[in-house]
């Protein structure tokens, strides 16, 4: 393994100096640098093509140009980057971290959901096949697909921030529009619930119903305005989340599954009454060291009461314990909204930047600010990534339901989830592996459009401001955060494998 790893970093370095060759020339040549100094009326004009020529190295050819700039990056090895500078003097180095950590930022919750949702719905199509469920997410993947990222940017900014933001000023639901709200849930779940049309019809007016009084109550308590969670649906959310992994992972008769998800519950339910004191006051570092410590009070619970099988009951008790602090998180998120929205804001869900310019907000404000301004281009890119991932993972795991091993396990009388979750969806994920390591690298390119659209100042502004004057620079430190992340995550891909197919042997 370790030849095997040393091999793939010297290919991965070849290709990474090879690739940034050629970019470094279709870039130099792209257009004429000293375009805007030329047609410039200034009257030391000559004064500044010089300076510029002489910082940019501009009377040297690009190939050897690309030499320097070359030898810059290496000295990243050392701790002494050296990325150039652009034509206003500002040193790359200095630039990029600020610019990556925006683009990463949007890209990376975009990408945990739509792996996350995508891989859950196309396996839910794939045992639900050729039914209504399944042609109705078939649909909608298809469409989404086939939508421009700037067209689905521009429909959310006209269709949910400023209708919305107009919402919250006087927030009463017409009737007409709370019976179409009711009707559309009512029709998703009976398709998700599928069954004979009879028990369809009568869940579907089910959930319509509950919808529509769900609505008006929230409607006439205020929610919209001022929302939260309570303590009521805190309990109950904290125990759908233990009842979902016992379900999902050991099985409804595992008795000791039942123990380590109750016991978790239950902490979790018992700090939410005990430190809402300590969350009013809490920073970043507070919540990071509450969240690790979630975590390990999960695994212990899972090992002590694991018995024979620790590791899966360890396993539940870590998701458990942190979905479930995630959901106190929520509530306390929720509660600061009214603050957020009176005393910072007039028109909370924002269609530009990252950030409220001069916010002076607490851990809360902060975390409401970005999760407004992160929304809608979130997902923008979530939907379009989304219908891929859901796609292939229904073709996937109809491939491998088919497979021998899956009948055999079927045959051997193995539980449905235990077939499902222990034999098809691990061999599924093996070409999703391949998937996720080429889609990081589109995803950032393609965030160029999206941070354009919502005026974000990340990588794609970075990217779009130097190659309209010709300024490489900057061009190729975009080119080396996304090459690096191609190739690492390739890399990783390579190494899910032997993780996930036990076949796969480095020789």
């Amino acid at each position: 393994m370790v030849s095997f790893i040393a091999r793939r970093i010297l290919v991965s370095v070849l290709i990474l100096i090879a690739a940034s060759f050629i970019m470094y020339n279709l870039a130099a040549i792209a257009g004429n640098p000293l375009q805007d100094l030329q047609s410039s009326n200034s009257p030391n004009r000559d004064q500044l093509i010089a300076a510029r020529t002489a910082a940019q190295h501009l009377d040297v050819i690009p190939p050897l140009r690309w030499g320097l700039w070359i030898t810059g990056v290496g000295k990243c090895v050392i701790g002494q980057c050296d990325l150039g500078t652009t034509f206003s003097n500002q040193p790359v180095a200095q630039l990029l971290p600020q610019a990556v950590g925006s683009t990463i930022q949007l890209v990376t919750f975009s990408f945990i959901l739509a792996i996350i949702f995508g891989i859950g719905l196309g396996v839910v199509t794939a045992l639900r096949v050729y039914s209504g469920f399944d042609y109705s997410i078939t649909l909608v993947s298809f469409f989404l697909y086939s939508l421009p990222s700037f067209l689905m940017a521009v429909l959310l900014k006209s269709f949910i921030a400023l209708d919305y933001n107009n919402f919250l000023v006087d927030p009463k639901i017409p009737p007409v529009n709370l019976v179409v709200i009711a009707v559309i849930v009512g029709l998703v779940i009976q398709l998700i619930v599928g069954g004979v049309l009879r028990r369809r019809l009568i869940v579907g007016a089910i959930s319509a119903v509950v919808t529509a009084g769900m609505l008006l109550l929230m409607q006439a308590t205020g929610w919209f305005t001022d929302p939260s969670l309570g303590p009521v649906f805190v309990i109950l959310f904290s125990a759908g989340i233990g009842l979902a992994m016992v379900t999902l992972l050991a099985g409804t008769k595992n008795r000791r599954a039942w123990l380590v998800a109750g016991i978790n519950v239950l902490i979790a339910i018992i700090c939410y009454f005990a430190l809402q004191g300590l969350l009013n006051i809490s920073s970043g570092g507070t919540i990071f060291i509450l969240a690790v410590v979630t975590v390990l009070v999960g695994l212990a619970s899972g090992f002590f009461v694991g018995g024979h099988d620790r590791g899966l009951m360890m396993r539940i008790g870590a998701l458990t314990a942190f979905l479930s602090a995630g959901v106190i998180m929520l509530d306390r998120f929720m509660r600061s909204w009214i603050d957020y929205t009176q005393n910072y804001v007039s028109r909370p869900i924002a269609t530009v930047g990252s950030q409220t310019p001069g916010l002076t907000g607490d851990f809360w404000i902060n975390g409401i600010d970005t999760y407004t301004h992160l929304l809608l281009p979130t997902i923008s890119l979530l939907l379009i990534s989304f219908a891929s991932y859901t796609r292939y993972s229904r073709s996937g795991m109809l491939e491998v339901l088919d497979q021998d091993y899956v009948r055999t396990a079927r045959a051997k009388g193995l539980p449905e989830r235990t077939v499902i979750v222990r034999h098809a969806l691990r061999n599924m994920l093996i070409p999703i592996a391949t998937l996720v390591a080429t889609d990081i690298g589109a995803l950032l390119g393609g965030a160029i459009i999206t941070e354009r659209v919502f005026a974000i100042s990340g990588m794609g502004s970075l990217f779009n401001s130097g190659l309209s004057i010709t300024d490489v620079n900057p061009v190729m430190g975009y080119f080396l955060v996304i090459a690096i992340t191609a190739i690492a995550f390739n890399f990783l891909a390579d190494l899910a494998y032997s993780a996930l197919d036990p076949r796969v042997r480095v020789r």
